[in-house]
């Protein structure tokens, strides 16, 4: 079968054509971003207290002692989730007692918030936290929304790659566009918080089916040199765009309904884009439609003003069978040496993962504006993407991949020591955490990709971002401890980023190295002992009987 690089390569690396295809591919990612962080202020918890109705005949002294005190974060405030008894209360106040004089406040009963909340304002004016009181004793369904969101980002992540094998990569992308965007719109409509999460899962499998199927069209149709700059910066920093505009749009619209539809309108904007993103005339050619592939390259050529030959594909020569050896999830885990890589690299997957969505969930619970904060979260971003490309192009992969990690896991370990009245230190600590570990998570694709045999090269990275998956579904409840100790997130997310930093150092280098075309050429983790080949077992692995099965 002729190489495709090699007979489009009169088209040129980086004509109208491709520059078309890489932006508006690009720009395709940037609703993703919306959704993929809306979350944040969609289900933003405000500040809230019981509620104590105003036909409760108390006096102005008994009303503003109705709530018992709590420490949090070194000064007391009133309790979120507890007020005196109101018989009690009102009882005292019709007797003319004192609270603290006449009555001991710490020998009063308390009862929960029975005639609800009341919520601060002053960031929100509605949440789906305010709307369906997801507080106190229902506040676990806070985290729960973000989890199932990753659990449909999971989902998708499965059927995504064989939708667009099947049905094509351009019918799948305007497809789940389609989801997350009217599914999107369907949430608005909510009228329980069952029925808003259950649409959140149908968005989230929108959203990332939407992802990887416009890396994977344009990987397809990109050249070698212009495909790697799509996958690394083109794709994420387009996402972050996304995710820096998400806070400029809930600073002017505070209602999450009406954010919502805001958020829903660049999804609408993106489906003209059909009439100018081709379909991939790799897949075409693997469908046997040559005619189509054919004339998408003869329309490319003509953007790109060159001359294209008469016949570009022929069929007889594209259509040569391959014989392609099947592969099974288990042959990741054949031997010792890839059992204990395959491993190690889905403990660095996760946990990364882990490290990015929690600091990016967080950012409404750090000191300071909140809207201020998670776009500063965004905008990290885009010099961690550029960081990784250099570091990459230059510099052995386990070196600096472990180094970034030590850096993004040792500030946020830092951030305990910094003293309450220092907010801005602790903020600046936290985005250098996530610059760090957004630059690992960049580079994570390239090292998997680099470690593993061409045989199992695309699973291992399939299987290694599932893992990455399962990271972002725990990643909330890092960010739900945070409404006990405020510094405990940042204590585990510090130590599991410097564990894993030490596990990266333990796998093989793969800068400079030949890609392994089998898993005997696989290298070795370091630092663990290997026995002696004998005669018999290279006479094997020269001439090996292995049987690989279908994934």
């Amino acid at each position: 079968m002729q190489d495709y690089d090699e007979v489009t390569s009169f088209l040129g690396e980086w004509g109208l054509f491709q520059r078309l295809i890489f932006f508006l591919l690009s720009a395709s990612i940037i609703p993703n971003g919306f959704n993929g962080m809306s979350v944040v202020f969609l289900a933003g918890t405000p500040e809230h207290h019981c509620r104590v109705p105003d036909t409760a005949n108390l006096s102005s002294v008994w009303r503003n002692h109705s709530l018992p005190l709590q420490l949090q974060d070194g000064r007391e405030v009133p309790h979120s989730c507890r007020r005196y008894r109101l018989a009690t209360i009102v009882n005292f106040s019709a007797l003319g007692l004192e609270p603290g004089r006449d009555v001991d406040l710490e020998q009063v009963e308390q009862e929960g918030c029975l005639d609800g909340w009341e919520f601060n304002q002053d960031i929100y004016l509605s949440t789906i936290v305010t709307e369906w009181s997801l507080v106190c004793e229902d506040d676990w369904k806070t985290p729960l929304t973000t989890s199932l969101f990753f659990v449909g980002v999971l989902l998708g992540s499965f059927v995504s790659g064989q939708l667009s094998d099947r049905f094509g990569r351009k019918t799948i992308l305007f497809t789940t566009m389609a989801v997350q965007t009217s599914f999107s719109f369907l949430q608005i409509f909510s009228i329980s918080w069952e029925m808003f999460t259950m649409l959140f899962v149908i968005v989230g499998m929108g959203q990332i089916s939407n992802y990887v199927v416009a890396f994977i069209l344009g990987t397809e149709i990109l050249g070698k040199s212009v495909r790697i700059i799509f996958s690394t910066l083109g794709v994420c920093t387009f996402f972050a765009v996304g995710y820096m505009l998400l806070p400029l749009f809930a600073y002017f619209i505070r209602d999450w309904r009406m954010l919502l539809l805001a958020l829903t309108v660049p999804g609408v904007l993106c489906f003209p884009l059909w009439w100018f993103i081709p379909e991939s005339p790799r897949w075409l050619i693997a469908q046997r439609r040559f005619r189509e592939a054919e004339d998408i390259i003869q329309k490319a050529a003509k953007m790109n003003n060159v001359a294209a030959p008469v016949v570009v594909f022929d069929p007889v020569e594209e259509l040569t069978p391959v014989k392609q050896q099947k592969v099974f999830i288990l042959d990741l885990f054949r031997t010792r040496n890839i059992g204990t890589i395959t491993v190690m690299s889905l403990l660095v997957w996760m946990i990364t993962s882990v490290g990015y969505f929690a600091l990016s969930l967080n950012t409404p619970n750090l000191h300071g504006d909140a809207y201020l904060n998670c776009f500063f979260s965004a905008l990290i971003e885009v010099p961690a993407y550029i960081t990784a490309w250099l570091l990459l192009r230059t510099l052995p992969r386990r070196y600096v991949i472990a180094g970034v990690l030590f850096l993004g896991g040792g500030v946020l370990l830092l951030i305990q020591l910094v003293p309450a009245d220092y907010n801005f230190l602790s903020i600046g600590l936290a985005m250098l955490g996530k610059f760090g570990i957004t630059s690992a998570f960049s580079m994570l694709y390239v090292f998997t990709a680099e470690l593993y045999p061409t045989l199992v090269r695309n699973m291992a990275v399939g299987v290694t971002s599932m893992a990455s998956r399962v990271g972002s579904i725990i990643a909330p409840y890092f960010v739900y401890l945070g409404a006990y100790n405020r510094v405990l997130p940042y204590i585990l997310m510090g130590s599991l980023t410097v564990l894993i930093g030490i596990i990266t150092l333990l796998l093989p280098e793969s800068f400079g190295m030949t890609l392994p075309e089998t898993l005997e050429q696989m290298q070795k983790v370091k630092g663990f002992r290997y026995r002696k080949k004998t005669k018999d077992s290279m006479e094997k692995e020269e001439n090996p009987k292995v049987l690989i099965t279908s994934f």
